[in-house]
């Protein structure tokens, strides 16, 4: 099959299989592909707001000091093949294709014995185990998708860090109704033996990891805030000193990144306690040339134009309180476009009242796009200045009209509509 019959296929039949939770189906699926991920080492990353960033700088760190390194991404923004890297590359369209038609092959088998058909997620953590393996990574760092346990990365057993990123409230309907059970289903991906880091936690969380890794003899290093000294902030990128590493510049914005860039950091230099050769210059290599698409990132400066996946309350917290420290007393309008599954109202609670005025779009994932009018209906409750647009096009031309070159435009509200929202501006490019 061709990458596009092989997208097509997926679009049009795997998708439609939705999220099931379990190790079944992809347990199956790479014993019949001959388990490609017993040959990788994995350094395993889990959590709810900052998988993304953290596994970025640890992968370039790793890459800038010459290893071979495949990243697992979930979810993508504009491209299907940004989920499986090496050495931020992405994987080429003829490998997706080959890679994909063998193992449509294997499922379609599956099926016919009265297995269960592998899910979309299965089917691309396969795909990627057998890409790292084809092209003999040292490491991959793999981030999972939505949980912990029950996650189709957690299939894999040879990880040698496990890295937990904040964990908050997100997915209770998969994951648990408070902090303690989401933090026991992330905490699943732990190993016996196997060395762990977390970002810093709440009480409740932080009790939680400890317990599990005490249960599992996992070694347990948790980032302390007070050991995190900011340095130079500003809309160009920001420093910060950490223990042993002193005024470590990092690309990526937003008051939330020192803490994820602590706990890069701290990972890396338990991967040096292991016996892993690390180069100070070269880690700090790896980190400023670390870029994150969508993760309060600038996309034009006249008037500022920000786009952040923000996607649940922990997350728009932090980044409001961001557009507070860097446009204070400035005019803010607002992108804002969520998905139904989400607890949109405390997102809405959080932000709106910084709003001048509020442009609601619909986000392309049809399944679970909350639409704008419902959208825009439920913000007025707080904030009566809000429309609904038809597009995310019509949504940045109108927003960029009423900024002005001196006011600024955030969009926010889910990951699914951010690769419309940037292409807009590559066309204009």
């Amino acid at each position: 099959m061709k990458y596009e019959e092989v997208m097509e296929y997926m679009e049009c039949k795997v998708n439609m299989l939705g999220s099931v939770p379990g190790l079944d189906s992809i347990r199956e699926l790479l014993k019949r592909m001959g388990n490609p991920q017993e040959t990788l080492a994995f350094i395993h990353v889990a959590g709810t707001n900052g998988k993304g960033s953290v596994s970025t700088l640890i992968a370039n760190a790793l890459t800038a000091n010459g290893y071979k390194v495949g990243r697992y991404i979930s979810p993508v923004i504009s491209d299907y093949r940004e989920r499986i890297q090496v050495n931020n590359r992405m994987i080429s369209k003829n490998a997706v294709a080959d890679g994909l038609t063998d193992i449509f092959d294997i499922c379609t088998k599956m099926e016919e014995e009265g297995l269960a058909h592998p899910t979309a997620f299965e089917i691309e953590t396969a795909l990627g185990f057998q890409y790292f393996k084809d092209k003999k990574c040292d490491f991959v760092v793999l981030e999972t998708g939505m949980g912990g346990t029950l996650d189709a990365t957690n299939i894999i057993q040879n990880t040698k860090l496990c890295v937990f990123v904040s964990i908050s409230m997100d997915h209770m309907a998969f994951l648990g109704n408070t902090l303690a059970e989401i933090a026991e289903n992330k905490a699943g991906i732990l190993k016996s033996g196997c060395k762990a880091v977390s970002a810093p936690q709440c009480e409740e969380v932080a009790n939680v990891l400890k317990e599990a890794c005490k249960r599992l003899n996992a070694p347990f290093t948790m980032v302390k805030r007070e050991d995190i000294k900011t340095g130079r902030q500003s809309l160009k990128g920001q420093k910060l000193s950490y223990r042993n590493y002193k005024q470590v510049e990092i690309p990526l914005l937003g008051s939330f990144q020192t803490e994820n860039a602590a706990l890069a950091l701290e990972a890396l230099n338990v991967l040096q306690e292991s016996g892993i050769t690390l180069k100070e210059d070269k880690i700090r290599k790896g980190f400023l040339e670390s870029v994150w698409p969508a993760r309060f990132e600038i996309l034009s400066r006249k008037p500022y134009f920000i786009a952040d996946g923000a996607h649940n309350e922990d997350a728009v917290k932090k980044l409001m309180e961001t557009m507070r420290f860097h446009f204070t007393n400035q005019r803010i309008i607002y992108i804002m476009g969520v998905l139904k599954d989400k607890d949109y109202t405390r997102m809405i609670q959080e932000s709106v009242p910084m709003a001048e005025f509020i442009f609601t779009v619909t986000s392309p994932n049809k399944e679970r796009a909350l639409p704008a009018l419902d959208l825009a209906k439920q913000i007025r409750e707080y904030n009566p200045n809000v429309t609904a647009t038809d597009s995310v096009e019509e949504a940045v031309e109108m927003a960029r009209l009423m900024a002005g070159e001196d006011g600024v435009v955030l969009a926010f509200g889910s990951l699914s509509y951010m690769g419309k929202l940037r292409a807009c501006f590559e066309k204009k490019k």
